[in-house]
């Protein structure tokens, strides 16, 4: 199976394509501009990896929660790709794929993965690896204050994202009890889209048309309003 998964929820913009198991990534940094830099990361890839695009079976993207600039442009281009090839849609939540990309690097089961999402409150989400290593949701995600998240029930967890850099003393005061480390400096990858994505491909139809392949904001609010 030939994969293309996209992620521009916060600021970093990412793509990767995931191939019979092996992903390529290209990756930046950057808050701004990050429809100007996808469709070229894409060629990039395409490139690399010695397929064609007519060659590729799906396409993954974060969905969201995160930046509602960041959302809007990972659904249009992945409706785009998704109408022009023909090709099935995996939404994959953004907070998840940062408690994958948290897994990957620092080798940890339970991530509480957070955005930053302005406004004093997170994006919020626990997530616990699978048989497999690849994290699920545990419960609903949620947008809230820092001190009204919700709290594990056991274990020991890791504390992944934007939300723990810009709260971090509400949200450690939240998880004390199950909290282990914190990696604050974090972003979401594509090549974590695209794992996740795979693995719910190979258990069960996880797939949705062009025109299901919408953002999630969860706040229906998107701007502070002076009264």
């Amino acid at each position: 199976m030939n994969l293309l998964a996209i992620e521009t929820s916060e600021a970093a913009c990412s793509a990767a394509i995931w191939r019979n198991g092996d992903v390529i990534e290209e990756y930046r940094e950057q808050p701004r501009g990050h429809s100007e830099l996808l469709l070229p990361m894409i060629d990039a890839l395409i490139s690399e990896s010695g397929i064609s695009k007519s060659q590729l079976d799906a396409i993954a993207f974060g969905r969201g929660p995160g930046s509602f600039t960041g959302v809007r442009i990972a659904a249009a281009v992945t409706q785009g790709i998704s109408f022009g090839l023909d090709i099935p849609v995996i939404p994959v939540s953004s907070l998840q794929a940062l408690a994958q990309g948290a897994g990957r690097i620092a080798a940890c089961q339970q991530v509480a993965a957070a955005f930053d999402a302005r406004m004093n409150e997170v994006y919020w989400a626990l997530c616990s690896a699978d048989a497999d290593g690849v994290m699920q949701l545990q419960g609903e995600e949620m947008v809230c204050a820092p001190d009204q998240v919700s709290q594990p029930q056991q274990g020991r967890w890791l504390g992944a994202g934007s939300g723990w850099g810009a709260y971090a003393e509400a949200l450690t005061e939240r998880l004390l009890p199950w909290l282990d480390q914190q990696v604050p400096h974090l972003y979401c990858h594509a090549q974590d889209v695209a794992v996740i994505a795979a693995h719910a491909l190979s258990q069960r139809d996880a797939s949705v048309t062009a025109a299901q392949a919408l953002p999630l904001y969860l706040r229906n609010n998107v701007a502070k309003k002076n009264l």
